[in-house]
């Protein structure tokens, strides 16, 4: 799996190749500490690396504004992922995002992006989260 997938940062788009790319921002609950709040994008990044993906990487960074010291949390928590689109593994993906998050006793909060269309999952009832997931799939598999 490799790094630096070129993509728009909030742009998923299916590219020319049958690959879908959807770029998903790992927002971690703001009352952890900032050591916490880097390890929560790695612990979702690592279990969408054991699904079947072409690719995953870290969104591109925004140059830093002079004298900045590192990147920011929401830079740090950007995951772009690269899908065949004649896989099937977009719902995959975002049951995995959605089992993540109600793992969680955290208040984190995911944006999934894909062709422009964005999805925000969070703490929520599993009812809630499991309707508005089943629309966005809907929508990006013709189903």
């Amino acid at each position: 799996m490799g790094d630096g997938i070129p993509t728009s940062p909030g742009r998923g788009y299916h590219a020319a190749d049958g690959v879908t790319k959807v770029e998903l921002l790992v927002i971690p609950d703001p009352d952890l500490d900032p050591e916490q709040a880097e390890r929560v994008p790695r612990r979702l990044r690592a279990e969408i690396a054991a699904l079947d993906v072409e690719s995953i990487g870290h969104a591109p960074a925004a140059p830093a504004p002079d004298g900045a010291k590192g990147t920011d949390a929401v830079t740090a928590g950007a995951i772009v992922v690269a899908l065949s689109a004649a896989g099937g593994v977009f719902p995959t993906l975002i049951d995995t995002v959605r089992d993540w998050l109600g793992r969680s006793s955290a208040r984190h909060r995911v944006s999934v992006t894909i062709d422009g269309d964005t999805i925000e999952l969070d703490y929520a009832s599993d009812a809630e989260r499991q309707a508005l997931i089943d629309a966005y799939v809907r929508r990006h598999t013709g189903g």
